[in-house]
């Protein structure tokens, strides 16, 4: 399970890294390496990188739920 919640974090930061660069520079990254915005490729990873994004909301109550026992 560790494997997975690191390769959602890393695809989730890629995700990231792409909106920012998009806001500040107005390119699309992950487009721009793998052939454009309508690319297969370059859909694909923004696919998986949305889905991580929602399989992320799953962390929300183990990070409270460890908060909580701390304090």
């Amino acid at each position: 399970m560790k494997a997975l919640y690191n390769i959602m974090l890393t695809l989730i930061i890629i995700g990231a890294i792409n909106w920012g660069i998009l806001g500040i520079f107005k390119m699309d990254l992950i487009g721009s390496i793998f052939g454009g915005m309508t690319s297969v490729i370059s859909r694909i990873i923004f696919i998986l990188v949305g889905l991580c994004g929602l399989g992320a909301i799953a962390l929300y109550a183990p990070i409270n739920n460890e908060e909580l026992s701390h304090t």
